[in-house]
């Protein structure tokens, strides 16, 4: 089914509204299937490839050696158990990343041999006590690792598994002469991956990154855009001017599609009708089962832990047409995604 929805995501840049939409929106495992196992671990990422996810979602920051690693932030204190080294004390600090200030560690203060004596534990124990049982096994992985696991698992089971990394933090890396973007492309382009055809798709929250990822490569960009707020590069003043129909034309410009909130879709919301308008996909983030994540009209008795109606959710986002969603718990995605109408 993948090979299908990958030929039809197939066209230029330049088609804009002549593009064709997808018959099929495309299941993404985000920070693969997190809400299994820790974030961002091959054993996350390769259970989303066994629940059948489409693409697995890594996040992208830079070690001291300029190499690229997955973490979904560069502190590291909430995914690793780097507090517990006490050779790495020295090291805890505060930066500004982004405007904001952030004290703990950082992966662009470490070395991958050094960040290889870490291991990855559960960044939200209090909601997903189950998964804590695997913290401690499994290390830090590097895009190369996350490459070889979608070729080798494209291989053994005949399907096409993408990845969709996000660049995270682009404009503070450059800042600290670690640009992204040359590195990037260099990584994808050594596995084959450099043109629209490619299982990938790049994405990022700032503008400047994907515009110069445009001139380097012809993989697929995604604009991702929140409900407040604005781009960390200030390329733009707000995601709300961005979600204009406007700014939405002036998207497509650069991007290929966009990664909204979640909560900017619904059948009560004109985003993704303007945005296909504009001849850009739509791909909202993030559906969560446990009822911390979920607007109130999805939730169950109980706690915030207890799952309630994700499917419900990811449902009534496709009735609304949209050609993909990134999910923690992809086996619901592609059944809520396969079931008949």
């Amino acid at each position: 089914m993948l090979g299908t929805i990958l030929l039809a995501m197939l066209g230029t840049d330049a088609m804009t509204q002549e593009r064709p939409l997808d018959p099929t929106p495309i299941v993404i495992a985000h920070r693969g299937a997190s809400g299994s196992r820790p974030e961002h671990t091959l054993a996350a990422y390769a259970l989303a490839i066994e629940q059948g996810a489409d693409f697995i979602e890594p996040d992208l920051v830079l070690t001291r050696d300029d190499v690229f690693v997955v973490r979904h932030e560069n502190e590291i204190s909430g995914t690793t158990d780097v507090a517990a080294h006490p050779e790495f004390a020295a090291r805890r600090t505060t930066k500004t990343i982004d405007g904001r200030q952030v004290t703990g560690w950082f992966t662009e203060d470490f070395t991958l041999a050094e960040l290889r004596t870490l291991r990855a534990k559960e960044r939200l124990p209090q909601l997903r006590p189950a998964n804590t049982a695997y913290d401690g096994q499994q290390p830090i992985p590097t895009l190369a690792e996350v490459i070889a696991l979608a070729r080798r698992a494209t291989a053994e089971t005949g399907r096409t598994i993408g990845i969709y990394p996000e660049t995270k933090h682009p404009t503070y890396f450059a800042s600290i002469g670690q640009p992204m973007e040359a590195r990037l492309v260099a990584e994808l382009r050594e596995a084959g991956w450099d043109d629209a055809a490619a299982p990938v798709f790049i994405q990022s929250f700032e503008v400047n990154n994907l515009k110069a990822l445009k001139k380097l490569t012809g993989i697929r960009l995604i604009q991702l855009m929140d409900g407040q707020g604005g781009p960390a590069d200030h390329a733009v003043d707000s995601y709300a001017t961005m979600a204009t129909p406007d700014g939405l034309t002036a998207v497509a410009r650069y991007a290929w599609g966009i990664g909204p909130n979640k909560a900017m879709v619904g059948a009560d919301k004109p985003l993704v009708r303007a945005a296909h308008a504009a001849g850009l996909r739509v791909h909202p983030w993030t559906y969560r089962a446990e009822n911390a994540f979920l607007p109130e009209a999805y939730r169950v008795a109980g706690g915030p832990q207890v799952h309630g109606r994700m499917g419900q959710e990811i449902a009534d986002a496709v009735a609304a047409g949209v050609d993909g969603f990134f999910t923690d718990f992809p086996l619901i995605g592609m059944r809520i995604r396969n079931r008949p109408d």
